[in-house]
Order: structure tokens, then C-alpha cells, then sequence
């Protein structure tokens, strides 16, 4: 490993710190929540935000552990392209929670700015944030061009790494002397310790790597850092991507053994039917953006009333089999056997559908079949 890649294993929070939950009621391990802060047809951006906010207070009110948004570009049915923005919202409406990035797009953003908006965060919510780390652009190649100011996109193997190792230098205010950002601070941060009657921060955002691939599970385990994987697009990958992570973990200061939480798509109504027709909203969804046309999410009687073709089709049902849906016992067990099978430190669930109302009423349902407090 190089010497940056050194300098990352040796920062971060404690073991326990942030990082590793406690499962609550009766659930196999701890439960959190992924909010792509959809919006449905008929509906508004503002609509969208204002559920998020209702979400993440029955998050907090009904013991979930964490509560992350994810970085999306140029996609109309997703209102979540500024997480820095939408936490700092969610973070004046909570008071417990942690909140946090599943994940910001490295690639997409100077490492010093990530740093300063986590930083001013954490501020914000001392002890509550998170900043989950991915190497894709969270969009096409053309937006993320776009996004870069660059024809080039950097997402090699080799990259991302360094720009990892600057962004941990900036949060930690550890460039070397003799460094060219050494003189460079990321404010909110630990340089204002050593300013003239200067109190340390005893906070600092625990950092995340975010796959659904092997390579980052491969570079979160050799530094010692949590890893989250995305099983609810790339299932096919989850059980490889999580042992390799586990083989490749080397102990840091972040974490003495290997903690890893899975994104899981899941949905509870009151019958399987309406489970059905709740998630088949989503389905449509994806179809749509894998043909190259993203849209809002499309509300119940559109999805039922689409005729798929045989493709779609073919993608629909092995979409939907990586969706874990039905009664609320049905969903219990699904995530019962999904943590089992995986060894999963914690589940991170996301709801698919197209109201606000159908995705609160499930993580109620989820949390009510797991007797979660609230």
C-alpha cells in the first residue's frame, strides 16, 4: 500500500463510535433507512422533501439506526442530487439519528468541498453524521462530464484512491509539511483547534466506502473502514463483495473487525396484493431509466395498466426477485433470511414506490413486525 493509503487506515472514529448500531425488538441485526427522496407523478419536488423529513422522524421515533441519502444527477423521479443539502435539512428536524451520504460521488466533487460541507455538518449534528463514499458518477457519462467540467472521467482504480487519501487529509487536517495543500484548511475542522483559544471537535464523520463491485469492498477492507454494499441493484455480487471485504480487512483505528451493511429494497403493506402493486411502480421506474428514459415514478394504476414486452418482462421478474415485499411477516422474514444468508452487520432497507404515504406506511409496518420501540 502507498503512504497515502497508510494515512487513511490511521484516521477515523473509535470502533462503536458512530458506527456499529444495536439491533432493536427483534430484529436479526440493526435496521436503517435509504431515502432516494423519489418523486412520483402528480407530485412535487417540495412534496418529495417534505416526506423525507417525515421519514427520517419515524426513523428516529421507531429505532433505526441511520438514515442516508444518495447522490443522483439529471434523473426527474429522484430529488436527491445535493445530499449535503437535504442533511443539513433533516438534521434540523431530528435530534438522534445519524444521518448521512450513501453515498456522495467522490469523482464528482473537489475532495477540500466534500470536506467542508461534512465538516459544516457535523457542526451542525455533532456525533450524527456519516459520509459514505462511492466511486460512480450517479448518473450518465455526459451528465457526469457535465458535473466535472471535464471530458475525462476519473474513476480509475487508481484514482479514486488518492482522491480518497486527499479528502481524508483535509477532514483530519493532516497534509504533511512541505505538501502543497498543506497550508490549506477545510473549515469546519481541526485546524480551528489549534487556533488561538481553539477547542478540538471530539467529532469527526466516520468515513464509508459504498460498491456493488468488488473493488471497493477489496479497498475498504485493506483500510480498516465500514463498507456498504448496494444488494438492492447488484445481488448477483453481495455474497463475493462481502467476502472479499472480510478477507481483505486490516484493523485501524475505525474499526477492529470488518462491519458491513447491505441496501436492501423492501416493501410491507397490509396484503401481498397491495405490496404488489406498490413496488411494480418501481419496477416501471427502473425499466424506464435502464432504456434510457428517466422519469417520475409512475403512480399504481399506470404501472398496472403497462403492458410490458418480453424483455422488460424478462428484467421486471428478476428485478423484483431482489425485492423483498409482501405482509409485513412476509418482509420480516425475507430480511430475516437475507441477514442470515449474508452475515450482514446491518440492513439498510429502501422502499420502492411512488407515494410518500405507501413508503412511510411500510418502514411502519417493518418496524411494528420487529416490535422496534415507538
Amino acid at each position: 500500500m502507498s503512504g497515502e493509503d497508510e494515512e487513511i487506515r490511521g484516521s477515523g472514529e473509535t470502533a462503536g463510535d458512530g458506527i456499529r448500531g444495536a439491533a432493536q425488538g427483534t430484529a436479526p441485526v440493526p435496521l436503517s433507512v435509504l431515502d432516494l427522496v423519489t418523486v412520483g407523478a402528480g407530485s412535487t419536488a417540495s412534496a418529495a422533501v417534505h416526506t423525507a423529513v417525515g421519514l427520517a422522524r419515524t426513523a428516529e421515533r421507531r429505532g433505526f439506526h441511520r438514515y442516508w441519502v444518495a447522490e443522483h444527477h439529471s434523473m426527474p423521479g429522484v430529488a436527491s442530487s445535493s445530499p449535503a443539502v437535504l442533511l443539513a435539512h433533516l438534521a434540523a428536524h431530528t435530534t438522534r439519528i445519524r444521518l448521512g451520504s450513501g453515498g456522495v460521488m467522490l469523482p464528482n466533487h473537489a475532495p477540500l468541498v466534500i470536506a467542508e460541507q461534512f465538516g459544516t455538518l457535523e457542526a451542525m449534528a455533532p456525533g450524527r453524521i456519516d459520509l459514505g463514499l462511492g466511486r460512480a458518477p450517479g448518473t450518465d457519462g455526459a451528465t457526469a462530464a457535465a458535473l466535472r467540467r471535464t471530458e475525462r472521467l476519473h474513476e480509475g482504480a487508481e484514482e479514486f484512491p488518492q482522491q480518497l487519501a486527499e479528502l481524508t487529509r483535509f477532514l483530519d487536517d493532516s497534509f504533511p509539511d512541505g505538501h502543497p495543500y498543506a497550508k490549506i484548511h477545510a473549515v469546519p475542522g481541526p485546524v480551528q483547534a489549534t487556533s488561538p483559544g481553539g477547542v478540538q471537535d471530539p467529532h469527526r464523520p466516520p468515513l464509508w466506502l459504498l460498491g456493488s463491485s468488488g473493488f471497493s469492498a477489496r479497498l475498504a477492507g485493506s483500510l480498516g473502514l465500514p463498507f456498504a454494499f448496494a444488494h438492492h441493484f447488484s445481488a448477483a455480487n453481495t455474497l463475493p463483495a462481502l467476502d472479499l471485504y472480510r478477507a481483505s480487512f486490516r484493523p485501524s483505528e475505525a474499526l477492529a473487525e470488518p462491519y458491513a451493511l447491505i441496501g436492501v429494497a423492501a416493501l410491507a403493506a397490509e396484503s401481498e396484493q397491495e405490496a404488489r402493486r406498490q413496488v411494480m411502480t418501481g419496477a416501471l421506474s427502473m425499466v424506464r431509466l435502464r432504456s434510457g428514459r428517466p422519469g417520475l415514478v409512475p403512480g399504481p394504476d399506470e404501472a398496472e395498466a403497462y403492458r410490458f414486452n418480453e424483455l422488460e418482462r424478462g428484467f421486471v421478474d428478476s428485478w423484483l426477485g431482489n425485492v423483498v415485499h409482501g405482509t409485513p411477516d412476509a418482509v420480516r422474514q425475507g430480511l430475516d433470511d437475507l441477514a442470515k444468508r449474508t452475515g450482514a452487520d446491518e440492513l439498510m432497507i429502501t422502499a420502492n414506490a411512488h407515494g410518500g404515504a405507501a413508503r412511510l406506511r411500510s418502514y411502519e409496518l417493518i418496524a411494528d413486525a420487529y416490535g422496534l420501540p415507538g
